[in-house]
């Protein structure tokens, strides 16, 4: 798998407003310096494939973030649902037959299997009746996503070292709960497995995807144009 990702790709800015006009205020503010934008679930709700299109058309690539999990059928026909899009990028959140059915339709389309949520930490692990660790979890789940055909992961950059120590290179890895270094203790997170971006990408990570710190600045492209230069240094 060829990885000659440019900068203004490693960043993939997350969209999580609520209206179509609202994300492409963002998309014609930042995609001189960002080219890579994700549409979850609430901004498709408000905008459908009109906002995906709209952004495409802009030029850049969209990553799907909608997290498919339902009987593998179902989601076979929902990945389908993406053919002829230019989708770069859909996120699956299952079990094997589920990934399996996902991986069927994906027609050029780079599935991205849902490891563990960043919202989840070892607490909840135990309140959920699991013994063992997040880090294992994410492994194991990983192993079996590249074994069916998906093309990357998406885990907590806290993850990425052992997932490339012991998976290798020849699969993509997409993290979120990344925040600038300047602020990575924010207090009030719902992300609790979190990094700075020069960390995440040191630990293994292709792309990054990082919303609030960039929305929530009074200088957004300044926060864009410091999260480039702590990717740029990782030297990788």
């Amino acid at each position: 798998m060829s990885k000659n990702i440019p900068l203004n790709e490693r960043i993939i800015f997350a969209l999580d407003v609520s209206s179509h006009d609202e994300a492409m205020r963002w998309v014609e503010m930042l995609d001189g310096d960002i080219k890579f934008f994700k549409v979850g679930l609430q901004l498709f709700l408000a905008g459908w494939f009109n906002t995906i299109d709209a952004i495409i058309e802009r030029g850049n690539k969209v990553m799907v973030d909608l997290k498919f999990f339902d009987i593998p059928e179902t989601v076979r026909l929902a990945v389908e649902q993406l053919k002829n899009r230019k989708v770069t990028f859909a996120t699956v959140h299952g079990n094997d037959p589920i990934l399996k059915a996902a991986v069927k339709e994906k027609n050029g389309l780079k599935i991205l299997a849902v490891t563990v949520l960043t919202s989840f930490g070892e607490n909840d692990m135990r309140a959920m009746g699991m013994t063992g660790s997040i880090r294992d979890l994410v492994l194991l789940r990983s192993r079996k996503a590249l074994e069916i055909g998906c093309d990357g992961v998406v885990s907590s950059p806290l993850e990425a070292p052992v997932l490339r120590e012991e998976l290798g290179s020849n699969f993509l890895i997409v993290t979120p709960g990344i925040r600038p270094g300047a602020n990575i203790d924010t207090g009030e997170d719902d992300q609790k497995r979190i990094a700075t971006a020069r960390e995440a990408i040191i630990n293994g990570a292709d792309y990054v995807v990082i919303g609030r710190p960039i929305r929530n600045s009074k200088d957004p492209l300044a926060v864009v144009r410091q999260l480039q230069q702590e990717i740029s240094s990782a030297g990788r």
